[in-house]
């Protein structure tokens, strides 16, 4: 049993590591309200000798801001609805059935999840300028769903795995077919894993960069994480409007992770451990 001064050391280290991991996101939400004077002024400031909104004001001067925070938002939702289906049951298909296989459907999940993404840009690129879907939001949502559905594969098999198949029986004698039974039975069982699936494919595609630069040219399709851009030019690098859509960025972020911790904890640990 450990000594009360020992969890007190713990404690004190543990929020060292949350500022530590904290302070970029706490400079970035600060220096969205300073002017790029005060930015670049040395010794630095920690808050705003005078608090400006200048920077959102600009960008939201033709609703930039909130044209690209929609864009995010209309290419995340669908990629995170997308991905959470087709992973879901394809982790319950390989399971709860284990079809001939198996093993080498899981090798290509892990392959995929260890490529560079750089390595699949070209192909991509070909494959939707051939079924048009360039300057479509079809194609980074497609392509981040690519991302994310070995990694639902991955996280939500083993617990379809280690349910028992007594429920499965029990569901059949009472009447209740396959589908419902996966429907009434499997996926609330799975919750916690499914909370997890739908945490990271959102993220996945809320800070994809690399795929919406390459599929849409044109700048009225562009989500935030390429709309930060616009203020990085030839003349410069408008610090404060950047800081600003990085903020935009992060908030959400910060909210879905602050709003859903439990569950996502509750289903990394489970996984970990049922695997």
């Amino acid at each position: 049993m450990r000594s009360k001064p020992l969890d007190r050391l713990f404690s004190v280290f543990a929020l060292a590591l949350v500022a530590i991991y904290l302070f970029p996101v706490f400079w970035i939400l600060i220096s969205s309200f300073k002017s790029d004077g005060e930015i670049f002024r040395y010794p630095p400031t920690f808050l705003p000798t005078q608090w400006t909104f200048a920077s959102y004001y600009a960008g939201l001067e033709g609703y930039s801001l909130a044209k690209a925070f929609t864009n995010s938002l209309l290419i995340s939702l669908p990629s995170c609805l997308l991905s959470v289906v087709l992973g879901v049951l394809a982790g319950f298909g390989l399971g709860r059935y284990h079809p001939r296989g198996e093993q080498g459907f899981l090798l290509v999940f892990l392959v995929t999840q260890m490529l560079p993404v750089s390595l699949v840009l070209t192909p991509l690129f070909i494959l939707f300028k051939d079924i048009g879907l360039l300057n479509t939001f079809g194609a980074p949502i497609l392509a981040t769903a690519t991302i994310s559905v070995p990694f639902i594969v991955l996280t939500l098999r083993p617990y379809f795995q280690q349910l028992p198949q007594e429920l499965e029986e029990a569901a059949f004698l009472d009447g209740l077919g396959r589908w419902r039974t996966f429907v009434r039975i499997f996926l609330p069982l799975s919750a916690p894993g499914i909370v997890v699936a739908i945490t990271f494919s959102f993220l996945f595609a809320w800070n994809d960069l690399i795929f919406s630069l390459t599929f849409l040219s044109k700048q009225e399709t562009r989500p935030l994480t390429a709309g930060i851009y616009n203020f990085i030019t030839q003349y410069g690098i408008s610090w404060n409007k950047v800081m600003a859509f990085g903020s935009v960025i992060v908030l959400p972020v910060l909210f879905l992770f602050t709003l859903l911790q439990r569950q996502i904890v509750a289903g990394l640990t489970s996984g970990a451990l049922k695997e």
